[in-house]
């Protein structure tokens, strides 16, 4: 949930850098994670010099850099496309649905809570846009190919790998995916002006909704199911789109705020499961059910 709500500001600080600089969405995306990884890596050098040199280390941290990088670029480009918090809406609120997709999680409860959300998401897509259609698709295909890159961040790392901990994959994952995303970002170029308020911008994006957002995430998916992870961090649509909308002067129609209702419906139904069932005894609790493991 912390992650959730830390992520809500990204898109805010993300949008301010680039209309500050004119940067190009991949170039924020860099910055992003190229500040945020190498931070991360300096905090935690200790702990990276101790990291196993195996091939399972190896496979995941490319794995997170490049999906990482995958998402942020999608991002971002969605965000200078269609508004901040459209964007953010879509790219979320479309990464349960994906994970409950590629967990195969068939319970009821969560398919209503999956079906909640894609009519959701239409109806975000179909209202708070206007303009340009061709702008628009660009924009919503964006974010829907952003969230399934955090939906595959999800599911690739639901599962530890021994010797690499939450803190390690954070920082060096973010680190492989600015670099990944650097031979993109250099011809767009990535020059910006050395005043204050761009680089407190900067290092603002770099560090809360980046480094500390996403090693809170990964050390969350160590205690939580997949699908319940990822609809938790529907908290950052929730900030992102109170920010854009005091700060931004971003506005949702009458159908933007009922697709972000349903939303919130499927954020409750996914991760408030129910907890017992009956023992045959009336007002005697059974067991918990623990459903299947996807730690």
């Amino acid at each position: 949930m912390l992650a959730g709500l830390l992520w809500g500001t990204g898109g805010l600080a993300g949008a301010l850098l680039q209309s500050r600089t004119g940067l190009h969405p991949v170039a924020v995306a860099a910055y992003r994670l190229l500040i945020g990884g190498g931070l991360a890596t300096l905090a935690l050098a200790a702990a990276v010099r101790g990291v196993p040199r195996t091939a399972a280390v190896g496979r995941r941290l490319l794995a997170v850099g490049g999906l990482v990088a995958f998402f942020q670029a999608g991002y971002f480009g969605a965000v200078e496309l269609i508004s901040v918090s459209t964007a953010t809406l879509l790219t979320i609120g479309s990464v349960p649905v994906f994970v409950a997709v590629a967990c195969r999680d068939r319970r009821g409860r969560t398919l209503v809570a999956v079906g909640l959300a894609v009519v959701g998401l239409a109806l975000l897509a179909g209202g708070p846009i206007t303009g340009d259609l061709r702008r628009t698709a660009v924009g919503v295909a964006l974010s829907l190919a952003a969230g399934a890159g955090f939906a595959a961040v999800t599911v690739v790392t639901r599962r530890p790998i021994p010797g690499l901990g939450g803190g390690v994959t954070t920082a060096l994952g973010l680190l492989l995916g600015g670099l990944l995303l650097l031979p993109l970002a250099l011809p767009l170029g990535m020059a910006v002006p050395l005043r204050a308020d761009v680089l407190v911008t900067a290092a603002f994006l770099g560090v809360v909704p980046t480094a500390v957002a996403y090693g809170a995430y990964f050390a969350g998916l160590r205690g939580a199911p997949a699908v319940t992870a990822a609809v938790a961090s529907m908290l950052e649509p929730l900030t992102a789109t109170v920010l854009a909308v005091i700060l931004l002067d971003d506005r949702l129609t009458a159908a933007g705020v009922v697709g972000a209702c349903l939303l919130a419906v499927a954020l409750v139904l996914t991760a408030v499961p129910a907890r017992y069932r009956p023992t045959g005894r009336p007002g005697v609790p059974g067991p918990a059910r623990s459903g299947p493991s996807r730690r």
